[in-house]
């Protein structure tokens, strides 16, 4: 496989970041078009958002990994597997098309552009759950590139499927995606006041799977 240089590596963390937060933010529009039903609409939020990262990791994991997520990009600094500065550039190509991937979505369902969300996603059950879910993401990554790289966007894709029913929170589970969604105020978002926890508690899952795969996925010494 080609090298590719950081330009391209950069736009594949935009353009990935953007269509996945795209994704999110407009799914979760057309599903409350679609229904009142709330299972149903997190039902017509889920499957979008799970389906378009097995299609986004597939097409920019060989050019960039695929990240598309703050808290990927400094584990994977955090094991020696990326430069601070490509971790740094890589976070705001990140947060930058996340933000790019709402203003999308607004323009395609004729919304207005700018917003603030009001919807309340706080409280000690949803942090945990953040965690929870980060950990669950990063253990997900870690375990499918040790035994079976090929597989990952699948494993993602269906990972965050059904994070988004077995976490309180819905399992956000990305920086950038969560900065994005505080900028709608529609189905999938989340007040600015409450981003700085979220944050946190996905930044400490991350931490945590990667303590945890340190340990659980090295070879064990062969009995003598």
């Amino acid at each position: 496989m080609a090298a590719f240089d950081l330009p391209r590596r950069l736009a594949a963390e935009f353009i990935g970041a953007a269509m996945l937060v795209a994704t999110v933010v407009g799914s979760g529009v057309m599903a409350t078009n679609l229904t009142r039903d709330i299972g149903l609409q997190l039902l017509g939020n889920t499957l979008p958002t799970g389906a378009i990262l097995v299609v986004l990791i597939t097409i920019f994991g060989p050019i960039s990994g695929a990240h598309f997520n703050p808290a990927v990009s400094l584990v994977f600094m955090a094991r020696g597997d990326l430069s601070r500065r490509d971790a740094a550039l890589y976070t705001m190509a990140q947060v930058a098309g996340g933000l790019a991937g709402t203003l999308i979505a607004h323009v395609m369902f004729d919304l207005p552009v700018l917003q603030l969300s009001a919807k309340v996603r706080t409280g000690g059950p949803q942090w945990f759950a953040e965690g929870v879910a980060t950990f669950g993401l990063v253990m997900t990554i870690l375990a499918g590139l040790r035994f079976q790289k090929t597989a990952i966007p699948w494993l993602v894709g269906l990972y965050i499927m059904a994070a988004y029913w077995f976490t309180a929170s819905t399992s956000f589970a990305n920086p950038a995606v969560a900065i994005a969604r505080s900028l709608t105020d529609t189905f999938s978002g989340i007040r600015p006041v409450d981003l700085p926890a979220f944050i946190v508690a996905q930044l400490a899952g991350a931490a945590v799977a990667m303590a945890c795969c340190r340990w659980l996925l090295a070879p064990s010494e062969p009995a003598r």
